[in-house]
Parts: structure tokens; C-alpha cells; sequence
């Protein structure tokens, strides 16, 4: 009877802290309610941003290197100094050709008047016709060489000229591959590149089967009226609006696919040239879609699924995704508007446990 008694008592102060255990808290949760949103219909393609204009600095003429007059990574005008060449041995040049051109046209000078002078004599029957023909090719090679001393001159003055260069764009300049002190010349290779900034092209190849699927559909839209958007690496989706200005004539026999380019405004150099890129395009009237954040979404053998709350707990929700459009992605099946979409405290969720939701700031604007 004593034990019977201690027994009871034991299970009355024992039975009250299992039954605790066995009523689980609520567990903290992020919630987002499903958005129906106006969503155009998207193709995404890989693409690299490309400089419109592109120019590689060389030397035109041998010499010694007297300066670097830009600082690397700066944007430089059309016509703006880049390099000097050491100028003496031109300028020298170019005062040797002014001698040679003088002395042609005294020398022209002399051969029109002894070529008068002939043909008065002749006139008068007391020269003869030989000494006119003489005197007439003298005044022609004398003219001659007035032109050949002219060509001469030019030349020196534009070697000169090629010792100061200026930049042909305007552009951002990149590394110089030569430093004051050297001596460069034609054979030198490329001393430095400019890229031009605003706007700059993004090109990206189409496949054949994106065409196919288009020509199916019936759908006739004017390439140029397709929005163009640029999605960088990050995520971070580019704050400006392009336009395709270009389809190639020809397919890509190695990849069935067409190149297009696109111009894109960059206002602000966010874009370089040689970047890789996501490109979005947009065409067609937007149409309502469920969003919600791509942070929601798990995948397993069965699909993609999310968590919502009902009634205090959480619950499985499969659903059939459409694609994403930035941090977001469209939902065709399995969410309404409005559905409270646990998107933070995933790790500690599990089917039909209570939860307590805590609405969080997710954006999923300009996407």
C-alpha cells in the first residue's frame, strides 16, 4: 500500500512536466504574403557588354619617348594629347625638305625663262627648234621636281605631326604599355586602348529554337520595341533601359545560333566593356502573376514546394514555378494572393507545426 501511494504521487509530479514536453511552442517564422503582379513575358539570354568604338594607340614614327601626358583609367577627349616623341630629328627633317623645295623652284624658275627665251630666238629664226625641245624638258623635269620637293615636305611635316599623339575618341583610356625613356615606333605594338563609354552594345546569341518558338506562336514584334535588361553577376539587376539595334544575317554554324546586340545608355560607366552579363528581354502586354521571393523555395525529389501558414501552422504547398523576374519568381500554380509565405526560420519548419508569423520587408520591385 506505501508504494502504491509513492507511486502515485511520483506519476502526479512527473505526468504534468511530459505533457509540457509534449506541447510544443510556436515557432518564430518570416512570413511574405503572395503578390499578384503585372508580368511581362521574359527571355533571358547570357551576354557581354561591348564597347561601341574601340581604338588601339600605336606609334606612327620611331623615336625616343619624351612623355606620357594621361593618367591611366581616366576619360580622355577626342584629341587630347597621349604621348610626345622626341621632335628634333623631324623638325630637321622637315627644314631639309623646305631647302630641297627652294632650290626646285629656282631652279623651275630658270628652266621657264631660258624656255622663253628659246622660243622667242626660234620665233625670230635665230635659234632652232632642237634648243626649243631642250629648253621645254628642262622646264618640265624642273616642274617635276618642284612637285616631287612638295611630296617631301608633306611627308616630313606629317612625321612631325605623328609625334604628338592625341586620341582619336573620346573614351576611357586603359594601361600604357610604355613609360617616358623608351624608344617606340611602329613595330612597338599597342602602347595603349580606348574604350568608348556611353552608350556601350550588349551582344548575345539567340538560338534557332527561341526563333522557332516565335515564328509558332504567330508572334510578329518589331525587335526594336523589345525592352532590353541587364542583370549583372550579383543579382543586382542594371537601372536602364535598352534597345536592340541589331540582328546578325547569318546563323552560327557551330552553335544554331544568331547574334544580337543591343544599345544600352551607361550614363554613369557602371558598364565595361568585356563584362558578362544576364540579359532580360521584355515583350508583350504584362500580365497579373503570383510572385513571391526566391528565398521561399525548396526543392526536392517530388518538385518545388513552399511553406505557408494556416491556421497557426505550417503547411506544404507545391507549386508549378513560371520563371523569375529578379530576387522574385513567378508562381503559375499552387499559391493565391495573399497566402503567408514563410521565407525566414525555414531551418526549424516543419509540417504542421504551429508557427508564429512575423511579416518581413522583402522588395520585388524592379525586377
Amino acid at each position: 500500500m506505501h508504494t502504491a501511494i509513492w507511486a502515485l504521487v511520483w506519476f502526479g509530479l512527473v505526468f504534468p512536466a511530459f505533457a509540457q514536453e509534449g506541447a510544443p511552442s510556436a515557432v518564430p517564422v518570416g512570413t511574405v504574403n503572395a503578390e499578384r503582379k503585372p508580368v511581362s513575358r521574359n527571355m533571358e539570354f547570357v551576354g557581354r557588354i561591348e564597347a561601341p568604338d574601340r581604338v588601339e594607340i600605336r606609334a606612327r614614327v620611331k623615336g625616343y619617348l619624351e612623355d606620357v601626358l594621361f593618367k591611366e583609367g581616366d576619360v580622355v577627349k577626342e584629341g587630347a594629347p597621349l604621348y610626345r616623341i622626341e621632335q628634333g630629328l623631324f623638325e630637321a627633317d622637315v627644314q631639309q625638305a623646305q631647302g630641297a623645295l627652294e632650290r626646285s623652284k629656282a631652279a623651275y624658275t630658270l628652266a621657264v625663262i631660258q624656255l622663253q627665251r628659246a622660243e622667242d630666238l626660234l620665233s625670230k629664226n635665230a635659234g632652232t627648234a632642237v634648243a626649243r625641245d631642250q629648253a621645254r624638258a628642262m622646264e618640265q623635269q624642273a616642274k617635276g621636281a618642284v612637285l616631287a620637293d612638295e611630296a617631301n615636305l608633306r611627308t616630313a611635316q606629317i612625321n612631325l605631326g605623328y609625334t604628338n599623339i592625341v586620341a582619336p575618341i573620346t573614351g576611357r583610356i586603359g594601361r600604357s604599355s610604355v613609360t617616358k625613356g623608351n624608344v617606340v615606333g611602329p613595330d612597338s605594338g599597342v602602347l595603349a586602348t580606348i574604350v568608348s563609354q556611353d552608350p556601350m552594345y550588349v551582344t548575345f546569341p539567340v538560338s534557332q529554337r527561341e526563333f522557332l518558338r516565335q515564328a509558332e506562336t504567330g508572334s510578329r514584334t518589331d525587335p526594336k520595341s523589345i525592352n532590353v535588361q541587364i542583370r549583372f553577376s550579383d543579382g543586382a539587376t542594371y537601372d536602364q533601359v535598352g534597345r536592340i539595334n541589331f540582328l546578325d544575317v547569318t546563323v552560327d554554324r557551330t552553335t544554331d545560333t544568331v547574334m544580337a546586340r543591343a544599345t544600352m545608355p551607361n550614363p554613369r560607366s557602371a558598364l565595361i566593356d568585356g563584362q558578362l552579363v544576364r540579359v532580360i528581354l521584355e515583350a508583350g502586354t504584362p500580365q497579373e502573376k503570383i510572385v513571391i521571393p526566391q528565398a521561399a523555395l525548396i526543392a526536392d525529389q517530388a518538385g518545388v514546394y513552399v511553406f505557408v501558414v494556416e491556421d497557426g501552422k505550417a503547411a506544404i504547398r507545391r507549386v508549378k514555378l513560371g520563371g523569375e523576374i529578379g530576387p522574385g519568381a513567378i508562381i503559375e500554380e499552387g499559391l493565391s494572393a495573399g497566402d503567408q509565405v514563410i521565407v525566414d526560420g525555414l531551418q526549424s519548419v516543419r509540417s504542421g507545426i504551429p508557427v508564429r508569423a512575423n511579416p518581413v520587408s522583402r522588395t520585388l520591385n524592379g525586377m
